[in-house]
């Protein structure tokens, strides 16, 4: 059960408790919000046995710095592997002691299977990281990586689901992720690419790295991909070059040819 408040105390006794291991979890989930044991595995348990990164994490959660969702991802066949973490109130409180803390809450299914996905993309693009395929300098998730901006239309808000920055040598590759899952009518894809295009010509983003990402839209299939390449092809022609679609087990090594490309 997630506790609201958290004495200064308590979060001190925590705070000693805590190792390397564990800082890495809440770190992560604190960048992506959710993840699955299997993810966490992967990211900061990678040379640990299963039992072992079991027995962690549950020992986070019984001390509340994170929870467990009640829903899992996969069923019954995915076992531990598919349960879902987030951090509870006691880790936000440690990682970021100026917040008010909010009590975890269950996202909703589409929500989830969405969040998790893109989190998906992040273990895979740390894991290109530790090969020489990919220099990957940052990952951010919402709405950290979100963009308010005002143009022709009033005040606004650009959502993307992440900001990567990659290296390229001397250079640094920028890239606004979509992690699309085909639960969105193509008037809504449509309506985002505008609002992409809006910010584009806002030139705020050019101030700040003197380069606009480039737009990475990560589909489920073939069928989605040409459907959505169907709606980047009625926008403007202008905006054409910021746009890339790519299925999302392409997603990587699409990534690491470069924005250029």
């Amino acid at each position: 059960m997630s506790r609201l408040y958290v004495t200064t105390k308590r979060l001190e006794a925590l705070k000693h408790g805590l190792v390397g291991r564990d800082w890495m979890v809440l770190a992560t989930l604190d960048r992506v919000r959710l993840a699955t044991t299997g993810q966490l595995e992967r990211l900061c348990f990678n040379d640990v046995s299963p039992r072992r990164v079991r027995q962690c994490l549950a020992s986070l959660a019984e001390r509340g710095v994170i929870t467990r969702l009640a829903r899992p991802v996969g069923g019954a066949r995915a076992g531990s592997a598919g349960h879902v973490y987030t951090l509870d109130v006691a880790g936000s409180r440690l990682l970021h002691p100026d917040r008010t803390p909010r009590r975890p809450d269950d996202p909703g299914r589409r929500l989830q299977a969405h969040s998790l996905a893109v989190t998906e993309l992040y273990v895979r693009l740390v894991e290109a990281d530790r090969t020489p395929e990919l220099d990957l300098r940052d990952f951010t998730a919402e709405p950290v990586c979100w963009r308010p901006f005002a143009g022709a239309y009033g005040r606004s808000i650009l959502k993307p689901d992440a900001t990567v920055v990659t290296r390229q040598g001397r250079f640094e590759d920028r890239w606004f992720i979509e992690v699309d899952r085909a639960t969105e009518g193509l008037a809504v894809i449509a309506s985002k690419c505008e609002q992409y295009r809006r910010y584009w010509q806002t030139g705020t983003e050019q101030a700040r790295f003197d380069i606009f990402p480039r737009v990475l839209w990560v589909v489920p299939d073939e069928h989605r991909k040409e459907a959505i390449v169907g709606v980047l092809g009625r926008q403007p022609t202008v905006s054409w070059p910021l746009f890339v679609v790519a299925l999302f087990d392409d997603a990587v090594p699409r990534i690491a040819q470069g924005a250029h490309v």
